[in-house]
């Protein structure tokens, strides 16, 4: 009788409408998942502290090093520079605990604090597997623009990095403009961009200033931000990237630094002992920042990642990996800093179960943990090294059902819903007509559009479509029908004149 009820119900025009209405979970609160004990988190941050202290920092940048020591660090005996214990714990305490991550339309808008999740799409793989294929080629320009129409009509992946890089493009400055150029053709998500050298990070801001509407304007309302991979790990500044996380203070947007120790390799093989150094390079990097523009907003992005120790190579999709990244966050909001994990990072090359199991572990215990952005959160196969279409679409509606259990169960005298059972008991013995039914079928569930969950007939009678061969269909769909051109011709031609634009859009820039 209620399957029957749910089939008429389903076909009621009014309620069909209903449940297609987007449905965008984000912003929720996380928090409640905590691997470490509250004793376990303090010994890592003491770890972490003497490590910075005992061991210090080699290579730092001369500006960091002459602001450091007026602050009371010090060069050991082994040339590296050490850092107070108390100089760090000040730096954690004035440090920005909160910013936006402005869209170029407000509407994707992204608030970053406390413990609210929200995704990143990210990546820069090398490879791309395009739909309905098992073999992979080199990713170019063009694919950084398709993908960014893509993830542009994905609702749950709130914000957009390059998930590949330009193959084709040698020029180092030239990859960095034509990526940054690609990616706002395609999206009007905030974008996160890539810079090889700090001397580049200007020219680009130049470019960012014409689309925003004149000089100085992108600083006002900055949609994109910036940073890297500040350290090489273990303990050594990376030059090129603190160059280019300095000169991305100039845009006015927060500085995600990111720290990757591989544990085995460039870090402790045991989880505890990866996570401390990962957390002294990671605050190593905030002190960077801080000592050099106090108190400007950095994304906290401790990434400690694992080595399968009987190959040596990286696996991005175990349950160690899995835990760290939870960890990650439950420490850095131990800190109260803006939080950034990668978790998603499969070691599959196709998005099959491997691929579906490992990125729902890893990207649901970050989320529950209460990560401020989960990067590598879609779209990423083979440990980093490719991006698939189809995976976009699959693991936006993973990223869907996540952000569904953070919101969690409100508990209240309405949601318990005492007179609702009365009126189904005396009534018609269910709750398919309710008013709290139809008021609640949106606000209470989130509702797929490629996860099956057809009856085995339906299913059959469709074509017995794997969800694979669902999302390709969907990626075609919108390769197809969206093909946004976000930059008009006026400043199109503008940008073209004053900068190498490797990408054709003569077809339809209006």
């Amino acid at each position: 009788m209620v399957r029957r009820l749910g089939r008429k119900i389903r076909r009621n025009s009014s309620l069909s409408s209903e449940i297609k209405s987007k449905n965008f979970f984000g912003g929720f609160q996380g928090g409640g998942y905590k691997p470490l004990s509250d004793e376990d988190v303090q010994k890592i941050h003491r770890a972490a502290l003497n490590i910075l202290w005992e061991v210090g920092m080699k290579n730092p940048l001369p500006i960091l090093k002459k602001v450091a020591l007026d602050k009371g660090c010090k060069i050991s005996s082994a040339g590296r520079l050490c850092f107070p214990k108390s100089l760090v714990e000040d730096v954690i305490d004035r440090a920005c605990k909160e910013t936006v991550l402005y869209g170029r339309d407000p509407i994707h808008d992204i608030e970053l604090s406390g413990r609210k999740v929200s995704s990143y799409g990210a990546g820069e793989a090398v490879t791309v597997l395009d739909p309905g294929s098992n073999d992979y080629r080199p990713s170019t320009i063009r694919d950084v623009y398709d993908i960014a129409r893509v993830v542009d009509c994905l609702e749950n992946i709130n914000s957009f990095s390059r998930f590949v890089v330009p193959t084709e493009i040698t020029d180092l400055m030239s990859a960095d403009i034509n990526t940054a150029y690609a990616s706002l053709m395609g999206t009007r998500k905030h974008t996160a961009l890539s810079f090889s050298s700090g001397e580049n990070v200007q020219a680009v801001i130049a470019m960012l200033d014409i689309i925003a509407g004149g000089e100085g304007e992108f600083a006002k309302r900055p949609f994109c931000h910036g940073g890297g991979c500040t350290v090489v790990s273990p303990l050594q500044y990376g030059a090129d990237n603190c160059e280019v996380a300095i000169e991305s203070i100039e845009m006015n947007a927060p500085i995600w630094v990111v720290i990757a120790p591989q544990s085995g390799a460039t870090a402790p093989a045991t989880l505890a002992g990866s996570l401390a150094q990962c957390f002294a390079e990671a605050l190593a990097s905030l002190l960077l920042v801080d000592l050099i523009r106090p108190s400007h907003p950095v994304i906290f992005g401790p990434w400690p990642f694992v080595t399968d120790l009987r190959t040596g190579s990286f696996s991005g999709g175990g349950g160690e990996e899995a835990l760290l990244g939870a960890a990650s966050a439950q420490i850095t909001n131990y800190y109260g800093l803006i939080s950034s994990v990668g978790a998603g990072m499969t070691d599959s090359k196709l998005p099959d179960a491997q691929s579906g199991f490992e990125k729902g572990i890893s990207v649901a215990m970050a989320a529950l943990a209460g990560c401020n952005g989960i990067s590598e959160s879609s779209g990423m196969l083979a440990s980093l090294m490719g991006c698939s279409y189809e995976s976009l679409v699959i693991d936006n509606e993973m990223l869907g059902v996540i952000m569904r259990t953070v919101k969690g169960i409100e508990v209240s005298d309405e949601t318990l819903s005492l007179e609702v059972i009365k009126e189904a008991v005396f009534g018609d013995g269910h709750f398919l007509r309710s008013d709290q039914t139809l008021e609640k079928m949106k606000s209470e569930y989130f509702y797929p559009e490629i996860l099956d969950r057809k009856s085995q007939l339906e299913w059959r009678e469709d074509g017995s479509l794997d969800i694979r061969k669902r999302a390709e269909i969907k990626v075609k769909q919108i390769l197809k029908n969206h093909s946004p051109l976000y930059i008009d011709k006026k400043t199109d031609s503008l940008i073209r004149q004053n900068f190498p634009i490797q990408i054709d859009f003569s077809y339809g820039i209006s």
